[in-house]
């Protein structure tokens, strides 16, 4: 299909605005990034609503798959996952208290260092995840009803190269 094939969007209508005023500007890397922005923000919400029926944030989400993703025994450090989730060690200490309180996780001492912590999820966190990530991927699936599954595996792979690029 043809790019004329589907209605206008707000994108199309803001690098419009900026033809009219600034002719002799390239915005088609506008028109790139401010969808892609957009679909993010949306995607974000819609899969942080979901999240919301387990009673956890994307945040929680995101600290408790972490562990779950890192396999068993689902055991890391707060460092290591301050790292992998690119948070602070202050923000990362708030998440680990709310999922603690929940349940979801425990802390113990490192066996192999005094001065430092392990965090591992708890059966009750290994089984809401394990429902959450479908529940999301869910949401991510029916987004991507749209294009075929060729379309989604090429969107797949620019968007790989895309990402190497920045």
């Amino acid at each position: 299909m043809s790019e004329d094939t589907y209605a206008k969007d707000a994108v199309d209508a803001i690098t419009a605005q900026w033809f009219a005023v600034r002719p002799e500007l390239d915005t088609a890397p506008m028109a790139v990034f401010g969808r892609i922005y957009r679909i993010a923000k949306a995607m974000g919400d819609a899969v942080e609503e979901r999240y919301q029926r387990f009673g956890i944030s994307r945040g929680d989400f995101d600290v408790i798959a972490t562990l779950r993703r890192s396999g068993a025994p689902y055991t890391l450090s707060p460092r290591q996952l301050s790292a992998t989730l690119m948070l602070t060690t202050g923000g990362m200490t708030g998440r680990l208290d709310r999922l603690e309180k929940a349940g979801l996780l425990s802390r113990s001492p490192d066996p192999h260092d005094r001065r430092g912590l392990q965090v591992t999820i708890t059966e009750r966190g290994l089984a809401l995840v394990d429902e959450a990530v479908s529940a999301g991927l869910e949401v991510q699936r029916g987004a991507l009803t749209g294009l075929t599954d060729e379309e989604a595996a090429q969107l797949t792979g620019l968007l790989r190269k895309l990402l190497a690029g920045v």
